[in-house]
């Protein structure tokens, strides 16, 4: 490789093709094919070690799970009414607090003796009244899901926990929904458990990007007579071939609703492929089974308030104003530059991707 004629010819070489990675690699000595075979090897084993670093981290989301757990408890103690919390417990402090506290002091000079009529009257509802099913209705990710009759199920919604997998055992998560008693089924809590993998795939070692749901299952919910949402009864008229008569059927048919969310579709494990739409179904669950556990749990008071889902919306304004002042400095770039830097189309959460 020192001689300036060989150097002059590969140069040659490299001016006559199409500049896409693939395309330069062909053109390469094998001798600087082979070192490249090397470094890939060196990525592979990177990968490995990228998986025990993930495992070690869901180890360590079990254990703060644990630390978060008495204040998830006593959350859901306020919101169901079972305790009421201390003054001290209360004590909030706004960023217009001054501005309230002296609204506050002149209603009061105004309508104190109203106020302590109204006091006598005003009902004191238990707890946070439909705090779940608020949070449903505020995030488009779950509102899309609920349908109207779902709507008076979720208000007996009363907690959503999070379960990581026991040490040793298969990485992996469960999602609790605990409900009071209702009419509507006699479970007294429906559970979701997602499967995730944690290791490079032999086929494909450089797509890993850490744990990612693989599955899901479900849990069969125990629907009171005449309750269950998920199917509906439908008419159907049948005639007889030879003697003419015609008869009326009833079937049941499946119906939209949010808890078809406990009977999700199964993943491929069999080496067929699925089609496109159910390939769609089954991201989706996985998305929102991520969001319940990295987002709806951890921050559910957020949620409740709006506070959560206004953060997000900026954080999807900064990303798109990002993403055209990049655009802007790339403006100029040549064909030749696009094939090498193509777009990537928007990608899910590691933990989401399909396998």
């Amino acid at each position: 490789m020192q001689n300036p004629q060989v150097l002059a010819a590969l140069q040659e070489r490299l001016d006559n093709v199409s500049h896409t990675p693939s395309s330069y690699i062909e053109t390469l000595p094998k001798a600087v094919k082979r070192r490249i075979n090397a470094l890939k090897q060196l990525q592979v084993r990177c990968a490995h070690i990228e998986a025990k670093f993930y495992e070690e981290v869901h180890d360590l989301e079990r254990k703060y799970a644990a630390l978060y757990q008495p204040l998830f408890d006593k959350r859901r103690e306020f919101i169901t009414g079972d305790v009421e919390p201390t003054d001290a417990e209360s004590e909030w402090h706004s960023e217009n607090e001054e501005e309230e506290k002296l609204a506050g002091d002149m209603k009061n000079k105004v309508v104190i003796a109203e106020k302590e009529e109204a006091a006598a009257e005003e009902l004191n509802p238990k707890g946070i009244p439909e705090f779940w099913f608020t949070i449903f209705r505020n995030v488009d990710m779950l509102s899309e899901l609920v349908q109207e009759y779902d709507e008076p199920i979720l208000k007996h919604l009363q907690d959503i926990k999070v379960k990581f997998s026991d040490p040793g055992q298969p990485m992996s998560f469960v999602l609790e929904f605990h409900f009071e008693p209702n009419d509507y089924f006699t479970n007294p809590v429906l559970t979701k458990t997602y499967k995730m993998k944690s290791e490079p795939d032999k086929a494909d070692p450089f797509s890993f990007e850490g744990p990612e749901i693989v599955d899901c299952d479900g849990c069969t919910i125990d629907w009171k007579k005449g309750k269950n949402v998920t199917v509906k009864t439908i008419k159907k008229k049948q005639k007889h071939k030879g003697r003419g008569t015609v008869r009326t059927i009833t079937k049941q048919v499946p119906n939209e609703s949010f808890f078809n969310f406990f009977s999700p579709l199964k993943a491929s494990g069999d080496g067929e492929s699925l089609d496109e739409d159910s390939e769609f179904t089954l991201a989706s669950d996985f998305e929102i089974g991520h969001f319940f556990r990295e987002r709806i749990v951890p921050r559910a008071v957020l949620y409740f308030t709006g506070e959560a889902i206004e953060d997000d919306d900026n954080f999807e304004e900064g990303e798109e104003g990002e993403e055209e002042e990049l655009e802007g400095d790339e403006e100029g770039e040549d064909e030749d530059d696009a094939e090498i830097n193509p777009k990537k189309e928007p990608s899910q959460p590691a933990e989401c991707k399909q396998q």
